[in-house]
């Protein structure tokens, strides 16, 4: 079974963390500064708190307050208890943070608008693959993400228990009706077989004499039972199918197991925490959902001075 790159802390580009840290710090502060702080804290005010959950969850997003203490101030301390893919309580203490006081005002917000948005997706995430438990489907994250954060946010589904799908248009082929309608082949569009053939040549051509010859996936969209039964000979790596119902989902993997059992079925398009484990005792392999990213409810996170 090929899969797609999983984001994990490790392969994260530190440049990438400082250039959002860098935004999300003149969202603030500009060139100004924090105003209340200025006004009311002594510069030589010293603080110690803890970053503390207000809600049940799973955790993540905990590598990133380091770096956000650095950014905001050289000479705060982040002292961290637990790590990403913790489930926690409300109560519970993620870590303490203490050193000049304005520097921990300052922190505050980004720390907490981090760690929230990270853990509500983690947390979702979660749901969905307990759902699931005991099926031979995973879940699979989509490309709808917030702008600028699609790394870390794909990093927190991980965090949660699921797999990431293509990060962007560039490490995999994923045809869609689109792509079929304004690809031309002699004036006529190209079959969903035809468009299969062309994108595994064309991949072929780029990539193989790379150094690895690691060829990108390829994957195509279908919305009928005819289109897989068409496209299941070309062996694309993985075939979604789009809006189908579990009656059809079934009888998807009942033609692929026999024509082709080597292809991959990935069911897509409005599932729920409510439909997802019906969808998964289709048989199917790959379950993505759109929501784990673009419909989290952020986690609640609080800073308790001592």
């Amino acid at each position: 079974m090929r899969n797609f790159t999983q984001n994990t802390w490790e392969t994260q580009s530190v440049t990438d963390i400082e250039q959002l840290l860098d935004m999300a710090l003149w969202e603030d502060v500009q060139r100004v500064g924090d105003l209340t702080c200025l006004a009311f804290v002594p510069e030589t005010a010293q603080g110690r708190a803890e970053v503390v959950a207000r809600s049940s969850g799973v955790l993540a997003g905990v590598p990133l307050i380091s770096h956000i203490v650095s950014a905001v101030d050289s000479k705060l301390v982040w002292e961290g208890t637990l790590e990403d893919g913790a489930e926690i309580s409300k109560e519970t203490v993620i870590g303490t943070l203490y050193g000049p006081a304005r520097g921990m005002l300052m922190a505050e917000r980004l720390i907490l608008n981090f760690l929230g948005r990270l853990s509500g997706i983690a947390t979702l995430t979660k749901m969905y693959v307990d759902a699931i438990r005991g099926t031979k489907a995973q879940i699979y994250d989509t490309r709808k993400t917030t702008p600028g954060w699609r790394w870390l946010e794909k990093y927190a589904v991980g965090c949660g228990g699921g797999t990431n799908h293509r990060t962007g248009l560039y490490d995999a082929v994923l045809i869609k009706d689109n792509h079929l309608a304004l690809g031309r082949q002699e004036d006529s569009p190209f079959s969903p077989a035809e468009a299969v053939l062309r994108a595994k040549d064309f991949l072929h051509e780029r990539f193989a004499a790379q150094p690895g010859g690691n060829i990108p996936i390829v994957e195509i969209e279908v919305d009928t039972l005819n289109q897989l039964r068409e496209i299941l000979p070309t062996e694309p790596d993985i075939v979604l199918l789009d809006n189908m119902a579990p009656p059809q989902l079934v009888e998807a993997v009942r033609m692929r197991n026999t024509l082709n059992p080597n292809v991959q079925l990935e069911a897509s398009g409005g599932i729920t925490l409510a439909t997802v484990r019906d969808v998964a005792e289709t048989g199917v392999d790959r379950i993505s959902v759109g929501a784990l990213t673009h419909s989290a409810t952020s986690l609640d996170f609080g800073l308790d001075w001592e």
